[in-house]
């Protein structure tokens, strides 16, 4: 008898380890697959180095395959970055043809339409529509658009390099698209104020600017909208993101999970030579909150 309780036990415990140590495991493995963010481990409230996988040809995709029309077609591939869009063109042009390479931004309003600096595309029934214009509003040849950043409500803010780096925004007003209006000195001050970003319940907006107050160069600056509608006062994002270095190009990811910002070093060639050299960055964006007045 004491054989068969000792056995019994035996039994038991064995059962209610393994029933554990499979629990661990199974708590283990979830934990991994939530620490997953599209193949990628995601970062904490510290910047981390993001460095994109590598394209296959599976990430190419013909844009308007099922009505070719050889004047001019592109192919859309991620860039070797999950989170934006790019778009290569063949364009006839006589004897040959011209090859354009577009970035195009996620509408978080809209997942059919992707924006370029003065383009856009839309996604109909047969695939991706061919480029189009934003119309004359951006195409001015005295701007010089090089960023241009969408909200849901269909709000774009962009730069302009050719008019001393300004930024400028445009909404919709009862379905009408207004012309694009200066933002305000807090906004438009310093040096080099680019690369806008705006969010998309419009309730911040990130650009680069070289200013006094700053780390070195250009640094990642944050407005918040205030309750009137109008932009606060501009706030420097700290020496997290900033450093005696370039940042700019700061954006969040479409699901607005994390923050992406680039950080360029200017470098020398052997002959002498310099180019810039850029390292992409990402980092949780609740870092955007700590900022929040």
């Amino acid at each position: 008898m004491r054989n068969y309780l000792i056995l019994f036990f035996t039994l038991v415990f064995i059962v209610l380890f393994y029933s554990c140590d499979s629990k661990k495991s199974e708590e283990s493995n979830s934990s991994i697959e939530e620490n997953i963010y599209f193949g990628y481990k995601p970062p904490g409230l510290t910047p981390e180095i993001f460095i994109p996988k590598k394209n296959t040809s599976q990430d190419w995709k013909l844009g308007n395959e099922d009505s070719l029309d050889m004047q001019e077609f592109y192919f859309t591939y991620s860039r070797n970055d999950p989170f934006q869009s790019a778009v290569i063109v063949y364009r006839n042009e006589g004897n040959s043809y011209r090859v354009n390479k577009y970035s195009f931004k996620h509408n978080p309003g809209n997942s059919n339409i992707l924006y370029s600096r003065h383009n856009y595309i839309e996604r109909t029934d047969s695939g991706w529509s061919k480029i189009k214009s934003l119309g004359p509003m951006f195409d001015r040849k005295d701007w010089g658009i090089m960023v241009l950043s969408v909200s849901s409500k269909g709000t774009f803010v962009f730069d302009d390099y050719k008019s001393n780096d300004v930024i400028r925004i445009s909404r919709v007003i009862d379905g009408k698209r207004e012309e694009p209006k200066l933002l305000s000195k807090h906004i438009n001050s310093g040096k080099w104020t680019a690369h806008p970003f705006i969010a998309p319940d419009e309730s911040f907006l990130i650009w680069g600017s070289e200013r006094e107050d700053g780390y070195g160069l250009s640094d990642n600056y944050i407005s918040f909208q205030q309750q009137d509608g109008s932009w606060g006062p501009a706030i420097n994002m700290g020496d997290k993101i900033n450093s005696e270095l370039v940042e700019n190009g700061a954006r969040l990811t479409p699901d607005g999970k994390y923050l992406l910002f680039g950080r360029s070093e200017e470098k020398v060639r052997e002959d002498g030579s310099t180019y810039w050299e850029t390292t992409k960055y990402w980092v949780d964006a609740k870092i955007i909150e700590q900022l929040r007045p």
